[in-house]
């Protein structure tokens, strides 16, 4: 499994205006990696069997894997922004086991209500079982983003603000463009999708052997995960053919440190903030 986005302590983040220059050490490791890709039969099945895989994912590290994400009123201005008797309506897409919304709840957003949705039914019943779920504030429920789905419990052009953290990577690029198109039907006009993943040429990425790359920029981890590793002009062009305005879109530099472990690990992400126009019409 790769290191957690969240693992350790850190410096902050740095914001990047380019891809990163790889060094002739780092090109090496990246062309290792074509030596054995995973054949296509197998990436069919991948993706066939991905909600088992992320079940057993969290059968295995139940709520212990990913940190809570304290970060993101930091980096997310607009999760403050408001006027406190404003009543919001805030959605988590692939939520995991609520480590974002969890967070929220603890910092007394008390005029939010929330929605949380995960592809896997065993991380919905970690975030019920959490102390902090409450069913008057909140709703959890299972849906798959590259289906409708998820409008089956919640209307369309109804949230304010939806977020869409390290769960876009984990889908297959087949069906980004519908996930983004949901993301953009369940926003009210003027919404706005909060969104970060991992960027291209992460040390994650770096990291991965021969036998474990499904197509470029795409791999599979040890436990049948996968993962993909996004350009800022990828997801430019993604979300303003979704109909977004883009608001911001850019590389995210940051050192994770783990002092217990010995580790100092430079990370990439991808940062982006969209907005649906006030019209909630298409661009």
């Amino acid at each position: 499994m790769d290191v957690d986005e969240n693992m350790g302590a850190d410096n902050g983040d740095v914001f990047m205006h380019r891809i990163k220059e790889l060094t002739a050490e780092e090109k090496q490791q990246l062309e290792s990696q074509n030596s054995r890709i995973i054949p296509a039969s197998k990436a069919t099945k991948l993706e066939r069997e991905a909600q088992k895989h992320w079940d057993l994912f969290y059968k295995r590290n139940e709520t212990k894997f990913f940190k809570d994400r304290h970060w993101t009123t930091r980096e997310f201005q607009e999760l403050i922004n408001f006027d406190p008797e404003q009543q919001l309506v805030f959605l988590e897409l692939g939520c995991g086991v609520g480590n974002m919304v969890f967070p929220l709840v603890e910092e007394g957003f008390s005029n939010f209500y929330f929605y949380a949705c995960d592809f896997s039914p065993r991380a919905i019943e970690f975030v019920k079982s959490n102390p902090l779920y409450d069913e008057n504030k909140m709703k959890a429920f299972r849906a798959d983003l590259t289906t409708d789905d998820l409008f089956e419990n919640v209307e369309e052009g109804s949230v304010d603000l939806a977020s869409l953290i390290f769960v876009l990577s984990a889908i297959s690029p087949s069906a980004w463009a519908h996930v983004a198109s949901v993301a953009f039907r369940v926003l009210k006009p003027g919404g706005m999708l909060l969104f970060r993943d991992y960027g291209r040429y992460d040390m994650a990425q770096l990291r991965f052997k021969p036998g474990h790359k499904i197509a470029e920029n795409y791999y599979m981890r040890q436990d049948g995960t996968r993962t993909y590793y996004f350009s800022e002009e990828q997801l430019e062009q993604l979300f303003f053919k979704a109909g977004f305005e883009i608001i911001k879109n850019t590389y995210v530099q940051r050192r994770t440190i783990n002092f217990r472990e010995g580790l100092d690990i430079p990370r990439i992400f991808v940062q982006g903030k969209y907005k649906k126009s006030a019209n909630g019409k298409l661009n």
